[in-house]
């Protein structure tokens, strides 16, 4: 286990440490503070530090009428491949199970190939590949088969 620290982003700067992690990661669907301040009306949202320093970020979005529940975890580019990102899944997946989750998914930017893989790895098949209205970005939305207990 490493030293990585997973913390709820309570206020301002914490929202604002989680917006940056989340635009650099996801370009094409760069969110304003006043976006995150509404995803985490109804999303829970982290940040990941190692000591003080920010690594990552996560989002859980709670269980639909399904019962999916949607994790994602992203590490910052200079961080990866030193077990962050596993850490943070483990996290967030946890947290999936505690809400009950009946499955769980995750969203990837098509040319996020080490995302791509980071899910695969983990058993995660793409179940669909979408562009949204208006947008030009490639979206893979995967699921976590088979779920774990």
């Amino acid at each position: 286990m490493s030293d990585l620290r997973v913390e709820a982003v309570p206020g301002e700067a914490a929202l604002e440490q989680w917006r940056y992690v989340h635009n650099v990661i996801v370009p094409p669907a760069a969110l304003s503070l006043d976006e995150v301040r509404e995803r985490a009306g109804r999303n829970r949202l982290e940040n990941a530090y190692v000591g003080e320093v920010l690594v990552g970020c996560s989002t859980v979005r709670p269980p639909t009428g399904d019962g999916v529940v949607t994790v994602v975890a992203r590490v910052l580019p200079g961080f990866r491949r030193r077990g962050y990102g596993a850490e943070l899944y483990d996290h967030v997946l946890g947290q999936a199970r505690v809400l009950g989750a009946g499955a769980v998914e995750t969203c990837v930017l098509a040319v996020n190939e080490d995302g791509l893989r980071f899910a695969r790895a983990r058993g995660f098949i793409e179940v669909e590949r979408y562009v949204l209205d208006g947008g030009t970005a490639e979206w893979v939305d995967l699921r976590l088969m088979p779920v774990p207990v």
